[in-house]
């Protein structure tokens, strides 16, 4: 019984150790991050700001729409310079993400 508890205690701490690889840091607990997307040729200036975010709760219902498009659309942005990417999520219960467009 004991070798079964503890094979098993193995097997929790070695998946919660392995992590999976991500493009971004990622918390198990809490995540705030801060992330560049893309930049444009040229000058980093801009006038306008676009923002579009989407949400998750308890990664079983997603909605929004957090796409570059919708924030260049949100900012009435036609020349993008660049995108950066938020993302909280607490716990894997709460998750908003949110993409900022800068342009013109």
């Amino acid at each position: 019984m004991k070798g079964i508890a503890l094979a098993i205690m193995v097997l929790f701490v070695s998946v919660l150790l392995a992590g999976c690889a991500t493009p971004y840091p990622m918390g198990a607990f809490y995540t705030e991050i801060k992330a560049p997307v893309a930049t444009a040729n040229g000058s980093m200036s801009y006038n306008k700001v676009g923002v579009a975010k989407a949400t998750s709760i308890l990664g079983l219902v997603a909605t929004g729409d957090a796409s570059i498009k919708a924030a260049a659309a949100n900012g009435g942005i036609k020349n993008v310079k660049y995108v950066d990417y938020d993302a909280k999520n607490i716990l894997g219960i709460y998750g908003e993400y949110t993409t900022t467009v800068y342009g013109e």
